[in-house]
């Protein structure tokens, strides 16, 4: 059995957050350290908080995560404020100055429910005038295509056992993937299997949902240096304001 708080440590080994390597997390870092007081919304094992907090954040930091071995490692950290939860089910009026969906985790609302009750409660999580970041992959890009056992990954976790990680599509209807992550040992040994599904809007249907639960649109951007969403664009990059 390969556990919860193992994947979660693997999570981290695999995804740590550096602004310097990485250009999404740079984008992110310069919204975050900008701002007075910062909700984290699916902060997962809250990496992005935490650097934030070691590099001189001193505002208030918030993540919320309703996954309980993600947040266990988020909580290694005491001086940011961590909640077991989903968006739908916060209750926070007009506290924060800007909040953030990193790492695609917009694209874990599936159903039209979860997104306007995520995106109702986000805006009034908001002062006026606040800004909700966040990004999508872009649905013309396909990413899913490379979801495959071929592409396989490779790695040695914290504890250094070797492991081969893989995934594998099971299903596309209409804008949702549904797929598998499975974890093994090098000789295919299965440890674990893990299954989700992610929605791929396009840029009308999130226009649509951000202006029903009354966003504006700030800004857009195809790439996280800023560029515009094009033709050949594979993220959907928002700052959507509390007007």
């Amino acid at each position: 059995m390969y556990s919860d708080a193992d994947a979660a440590a693997l999570y981290d080994l695999l995804n740590p957050w550096d602004p310097e390597r990485w250009p999404a997390d740079a984008f992110y870092t310069q919204l975050v350290m900008a701002a007075g007081s910062v909700l984290d919304v699916g902060c997962g094992t809250g990496s992005m908080l935490h650097w934030s907090r070691e590099h001189g954040h001193a505002g208030r930091l918030v993540g919320l995560e309703p996954d309980h071995a993600a947040l266990g490692r988020a909580r290694r950290r005491g001086d940011v404020e961590w909640v077991e939860g989903t968006a739908a089910t916060m209750g926070w009026e007009s506290r924060f100055d800007l909040a953030t969906m990193t790492s695609h985790a917009f694209q874990c609302l599936v159903t039209d429910d979860d997104v306007r009750a995520s995106l109702a409660a986000i805006r009034a999580s908001l002062r006026v005038g606040g800004r909700f970041a966040f990004e999508t992959r872009h649905p013309q890009a396909r990413a899913w295509e490379g979801w495959n056992p071929s592409n396989a990954s490779d790695v040695t976790d914290a504890a250094g056992r070797a492991l081969r990680v893989w995934h594998e599509v099971e299903a596309v209807t209409d804008d949702v993937v549904t797929f598998s992550e499975t974890t093994a040992e090098p000789d295919g040994t299965v440890l674990r299997l893990d299954r989700t599904s992610l929605r791929f809007p396009d840029v009308v249907a999130l226009d649509a949902f951000l202006a029903e639960a009354g966003f504006e649109i700030e800004a857009r951007y195809g790439d996280w240096r800023r560029g515009p969403v094009s033709p050949a664009s594979r993220e959907i990059i928002t700052i959507a304001r509390r007007p």
